[in-house]
């Protein structure tokens, strides 16, 4: 059996590279060690990195009970909530993934199409001509407006006035690489008061957790229902009978904002941000897009194939996600001819994977057109993880991300104003500078079929 590299730095050192600088510590480490070697955090389990797609797929796709999955997120315990989807594993995470799977699925993401656009109109109607506004913030009010409807069922009243406030502080919490240290450092969830850093995200869940309760109260009360995803979330039952209690629903409501906001917004910002820096992009796409009405048929929209290679590039070249859950192997495995003994950690890493030269030439050059030349396997594109484990409100961020990028560019005239960088924003990666972009004015249908006649 082949024996598993491991990299020849500190413990502290490769800490402060994978909080600091991710994404080049890792190419660092794939040019010198190959595609799988053994990553070690100061205070945290070791874990071997694997960027080769077979051994994903031996990974990914063997029996999910020899895999623990939800236990090597424990450090996300104190942010999600100790009931949180990502933290369980076996049979209480079937339990949850099952109730939590029906809104997230078939008609009732279609049904949410319409919010989606109507949201986008309302955010972009804010923006001033010939001004600057940055992409990032833009996207964030979307997304977070989009998971208030959709998720939450709110969007006015006293109820959403109050929450919406602490939500945006619970996000941003962790909006630089220095405060993402939280994340990774147990010594820093330390609650030393109110004006302490951990202090403050006690007291903003807290807080929150409150104005859900009163929330889930005043429904059960008043035996209110809706399409949202709690209504949803609170009907919904397993075979015994059982549904989730409602600290089990609060710790879902915080999974579902945390993971289903920031990320969301970070891919639409990437996805601005190379329509406008490449203009042979934007022009491909809107001549796509011409003559389509966007919300008399968004879901016809969403189909589109251009449109949906531009996500996808988007979500290889810079995945929201470095890598997906760790793998702690409950009982001795063999993955590609290295043997694993019980207990050690794997963690299938994205951003490795999709800039493979084999799979992805010129990988680091933004090219939709590969996702419409070759078919990717799960294991080759994964930029939502995979197995069980892959992320079960995929479909609406897609859905979302193409609707907002085709309202956005089909309307308003914008250019960018400077390149951007990656860097670590929580547990994803962002652009440095949230992706400037100025307001030229309006888009009429005719300049949109222009293009296309140009094209």
């Amino acid at each position: 059996m082949k024996s598993v590299k491991e990299i020849q730095s500190s413990p502290f050192i490769q800490l402060i590279n994978w909080i600091f600088r991710p994404l080049d510590f890792l190419e660092e480490c794939d040019r010198e060690y190959g595609d799988m070697f053994k990553v070690n955090l100061m205070g945290l389990p070791s874990f071997t990195v694997v960027s080769n797609p077979q051994a994903i797929e031996e990974i990914l796709s063997v029996d999910a009970k020899k895999f623990d999955a939800g236990r090597t997120n424990s450090l996300a315990a104190n942010l999600l909530g100790e009931n949180s989807l990502v933290l369980l594993d076996g049979l209480p995470h079937r339990r949850q993934r099952k109730l939590m799977m029906p809104p997230f699925h078939g008609e009732k993401v279609k049904s949410y199409a319409e919010i989606i656009c109507q949201i986008t109109d309302k955010v972009a109607q804010q923006w001033q001509s010939k001004q600057t506004f940055v992409a990032q913030k833009a996207m964030q009010d979307i997304t977070l407006e989009t998971i208030m409807h959709v998720v939450f069922g709110l969007s006015e009243g006293d109820r959403y006035r109050q929450i919406k406030p602490p939500l945006i502080e619970y996000i941003d919490q962790t909006d630089s690489p220095l405060k993402a240290s939280v994340v990774f450092v147990p010594l820093f969830q330390q609650d030393w008061g109110e004006w302490s850093p951990w202090g403050k995200v006690v007291r903003r869940k807290r807080k929150i957790y409150s104005l859900l309760q009163e929330e889930i109260d005043e429904r059960r009360a008043e035996q209110k229902s809706g399409n949202d995803v709690l209504s949803l979330m609170m009907s919904a039952h397993d075979e015994s009978g059982a549904g989730l209690s409602d600290i089990e629903l609060k710790d879902q409501m915080m999974t579902l904002l945390v993971a289903g906001h920031e990320t969301t917004a970070t891919a639409l910002s990437w996805a601005l941000h190379w329509v406008y820096k490449l203009p042979e992009v934007k022009e491909k796409l809107l001549a796509e897009l011409a003559g389509l009405d966007i919300n008399a048929d968004p879901l016809a929209i969403s189909r589109l194939p251009y449109l949906t290679a531009v996500c996808n590039e988007t979500l290889r070249i810079y995945p929201v996600a470095i890598a997906a859950f760790l793998r702690c192997a409950k009982s001795e495995i063999a993955i590609m001819g290295h043997q694993f003994e019980p207990e050690a950690s794997l963690a299938p890493t994205i951003y490795l994977t999709h800039h493979r030269e084999d799979l992805y030439p010129e990988p680091k050059q933004f090219k939709p057109e590969r996702f419409l030349e070759r078919q990717y396997t799960p294991y080759e594109f994964l930029p939502f993880g995979g197995g069980n484990r892959r992320c079960i409100g995929y479909a609406l961020a897609l859905l979302e991300m193409k609707l907002v990028l085709a309202k956005i560019v089909t309307e308003w005239d914008l250019s960018l104003i400077s390149d951007s960088k990656p860097k670590r924003r929580g547990a994803t990666v962002a652009p440095d500078n949230g992706v400037p972009l100025i307001l030229n004015g309006k888009r009429s249908r005719a300049d949109n079929m222009a293009v296309a006649a140009d094209f």
